[in-house]
């Protein structure tokens, strides 16, 4: 490990924990939710991390894993991604601050930002929502070309963003989370849609539940997993199938 990762190492804590009790209790808690999570892909590693952010085992079955990567389009295409563009060092586009807030800023450097903020005079202009509008406002930047573009609560952006995406444009990945009872379900499942369509790789989940802590902890696990690349803990090039046979998920 090079002095570089060892910095790396030592300023990452999952979860956010800071302080040996704190990390000693991130980790116990990890440790039950492997005795009911498969431990074997990277996409393991992201549902146990939607079981923890959660609170509820059963929420394991509700991830959806779509497009693809250079290896092609199993499972664990989305995180491969995702963590392939902290490497680089991509943006990471949030709708709204609560879920920019709840991205670790350790283990990484990449930029983060939120949409909210941006096209207040085509919201007021057309209706439309303020996170709808500053999605299709930052897109006419190329804002989310390359991007990991992460959506918790609104499902109005998930649907601008598929739209933008129907459109040509191309996100590294998008995690889309967005929760309530309008237009929540329908958000994600337009964003499965043009994932599959267009080969985007994206993580969404089915039902009514999400929110910004669990968008914001399922992209702290894709830089989790750029971290375990990073200190040569984790290989990356390998297909979900390859890795669960080889045991190399950690």
């Amino acid at each position: 490990m090079t002095d570089g990762d060892q910095t790396f190492e030592e300023e990452y804590a999952d979860l956010g924990a800071t302080t040996q009790n704190a990390m000693d209790i991130a980790e116990t808690s990890m440790d039950i939710v492997r005795q009911f999570v498969p431990d074997e892909t990277l996409a393991d590693r992201v549902r146990q991390k939607s079981v923890h952010s959660m609170g509820d085992i059963e929420f394991q079955h509700l991830i959806r894993f779509t497009g693809a990567d250079d290896l092609g389009g199993d499972e664990d295409a989305p995180v491969r991604a995702g963590a392939r563009a902290v490497l680089e060092e991509a943006d990471v586009v949030t709708d709204i601050t609560m879920v920019k807030a709840g991205v670790t800023g350790r283990g990484h450097d990449c930029d983060v930002s939120k949409a909210i903020g941006h096209g207040k005079e085509l919201a007021e202009r057309t209706g439309m929502t303020r996170t709808a509008a500053a999605m299709l406002e930052l897109d006419k930047e190329d804002t989310f070309e390359g991007s990991i573009v992460t959506i918790g609560n609104a499902p109005t952006a998930a649907l601008a963003l598929a739209d933008c995406i129907e459109q040509g444009t191309r996100p590294a990945v998008v995690v889309a989370n967005p929760v309530g009872f309008v237009k929540a379900e329908e958000s994600r499942r337009r964003v499965r849609e043009v994932s599959e369509e267009f080969g985007v790789p994206a993580i969404t989940h089915v039902g009514r539940r999400g929110g910004s802590g669990l968008a914001a902890a399922l992209t702290n696990e894709l830089i989790h997993v750029a971290k375990d690349v990073r200190t040569d803990e984790l290989e990356l090039d390998l297909d979900a199938e390859t890795r669960a046979e080889s045991g190399k998920n950690r």
